[in-house]
């Protein structure tokens, strides 16, 4: 497995992880990384920073598979 495919998928798992974060506050009122690391704490920046980077790689991601897809006639 090459670093590229590694790099892809953390990037989605944290995806993920922030995309139940928010369900969680949707459906509950409910914080998981404020719970659990507090209010704003400067972890709890750092958390939510990386989340949102992740989020801009699995968009650019996203894409160029879609091109690499469209080229192959996936």
């Amino acid at each position: 497995m090459n670093f590229m495919n590694i790099f892809k998928w953390v990037t989605y798992t944290v995806v993920l992880i922030g995309a139940l974060n928010w369900g969680l506050i949707g459906a509950f009122d409910f914080d998981l990384i404020s719970f659990l690391f507090g209010e704003m704490s400067m972890i709890s920046r750092v958390i939510y920073s990386i989340v949102g980077l992740c989020a801009v790689g699995y968009l650019i991601f996203s894409i160029k598979d879609e091109n690499e897809c469209s080229h192959y006639n996936c």
